[in-house]
């Protein structure tokens, strides 16, 4: 069986601490493990190969979190951009034997029971043997308005017809659906052989299973079993879940009840029934001290956060942006992402320290006119030959012993040496050494921002 990882996702709903350029599923939230790196523990047993989907940025997270797991046979299809979970899915399948039978789960979910979890995947590769199309669907504990929802015959059977699929309800509807018994959550995991799949969505969505071929045939297949899709076939390829595009339509759907302690982690407000708490309820957090305070979520790693008198609230700090919010009210977040949008985008995509396939950087400080990082360099890794149209950089190096180029000199530089870089001038920063690389970078220009940057030559094939 071959687990299909859906990782590219944003996770908005627990913003701040989830962004665009790190979202939920890269975070080590749970005893220093990312959910990305429990997926992968969760089908290590069930699974002889992996086929992770994701995009650029967040593909050089995922390769970084693989390296501290034991890993099989692993692949890679990076896409430029979402075109939902259909398209995704078809390409993956496109790419094996029609016969492999494939488990497609999400990258950000939480199970703890992961015995029940390996009894029922092995119950769906067997139906999925028989040209079934299974999907899990999990029996609600609670009227969850954040889920969707699987409609199912009453039976007393391990394997399930489903009657329908729904959206997300709202409050009294979700009531309605527990009250009778007929409705189960939405996992999002299914399990099916690659060419089922693709037969059915040549019968009810042809025109995506049409451009993916073409996208299909164009794809980069890297040495290293990374395959690009080029930009423009990407576009072509129309948008589609695969719940609207197969699963509400298709014959074939089965559905196996199950219950092994899931969660999607969508909100704060479940993070928080996971979290370990102190004897008064509040979230267990090394820099928290709480005066007559009770049962609050609190999550912040750099500053103190103190309290007084605070009941039932979600505090979230991050070095750039605080969220304040009663419990009960989380699912508002993603309204809250609509407000930020329309005066500060940046907030959304980028955190104060961003991950880099050659290391990370950190902005100490960022005003019109300057602004100052401070730089970390992998042993071994370099960053792209490159320059700036907009700003000159001055470089001062804390740690390790830097490998500098500018124009066609290459020289070292030791800790507390420095050098100067012109605007316009192609340089590049490398970590030749067996330590680190740490440095302080100045930019100073009209503008600084990320996008002013001509890569000249990349080892990561970056654009």
């Amino acid at each position: 069986m071959i687990n299909i990882i859906l990782c590219g996702g944003q996770g908005t709903r627990l913003w701040p601490i989830s962004r665009n350029a790190q979202p939920k599923q890269y975070i080590p939230l749970l005893e220093g493990q990312s959910l990305f790196q429990k997926t992968v523990h969760y089908n290590q047993e069930l699974c002889d190969e992996f086929y992770f989907i994701t995009n650029m940025d967040q593909f050089f997270l995922a390769k970084e979190q693989l390296t501290h797991l034991s890993l099989k046979k692993s692949r890679f299809l990076i896409e430029p951009i979402g075109r939902n979970t259909a398209p995704a899915i078809a390409l993956a399948c496109m790419d094996l034997d029609e016969e492999d039978v494939v488990l497609v789960t999400p990258s950000d979910h939480l199970i703890t029971q992961q015995s029940i979890y390996q009894n029922i995947m092995h119950l769906a590769e067997e139906k999925a043997k028989e040209g079934y199309i299974i999907t899990i669907g999990v029996k609600p504990t609670s009227p969850e308005t954040g889920y969707g929802y699987i409609e199912c015959e009453l039976e007393n059977h391990h394997v399930l017809n489903v009657t329908k699929f729904h959206e997300k309800p709202n409050a009294v509807t979700a009531l309605e659906y527990i009250s009778s018994g007929k409705f189960f959550w939405n996992a999002g995991i299914f399990c099916f052989k690659a060419g089922v799949f693709l037969k059915e969505l040549e019968r009810y969505a042809p025109e995506i299973l049409t451009a993916c071929k073409h996208a299909f045939t164009n794809i980069d297949k890297g040495s290293d079993n990374t395959h690009r899709v080029p930009l423009e076939d990407m576009q072509n390829i129309p948008e589609n879940s695969i719940d609207y595009a197969v699963l509400e339509h298709s014959k074939l759907i089965k559905m196996i009840p199950a219950q092994f302690g899931w969660t999607d982690l969508g909100c704060f407000d479940a993070l928080d029934q996971i979290l370990p708490k102190d004897k008064c309820g509040n979230t267990l957090e090394s820099k928290y001290v709480g005066l007559n305070s009770h049962n609050n979520l609190i999550l912040g790693h750099e500053r103190t956060i103190t309290t007084i008198d605070i009941n039932d609230c979600i505090i979230v700090d991050t070095p750039d942006a605080l969220l304040v919010a009663n419990k009960g009210s989380s699912q508002k977040v993603k309204q809250l992402i609509g407000e930020l949008k329309k005066n500060n985008h940046k907030l959304l995509t980028e955190h104060k320290t961003m991950f880099r396939p050659w290391g990370s950087y950190t902005v100490l400080e960022d005003t019109e006119g300057y602004k100052i990082k401070r730089i970390e360099v992998k042993p071994g890794k370099r960053l792209s030959l490159q320059r700036h149209w907009h700003r000159s950089e001055h470089w001062i190096v804390v740690s390790g012993t830097a490998t500098v180029t500018i124009g066609e000199e290459s020289f070292f530089l030791r800790p507390n040496e420095s050098t100067y870089i012109r605007m316009g001038e192609v340089h590049r920063l490398a970590n030749d050494g067996k330590i680190p690389v740490i440095l302080i970078e100045a930019q100073v220009g009209e503008y600084t921002g990320e996008d002013d940057i001509e890569r000249l030559q990349d080892d990561f094939e970056r654009k």
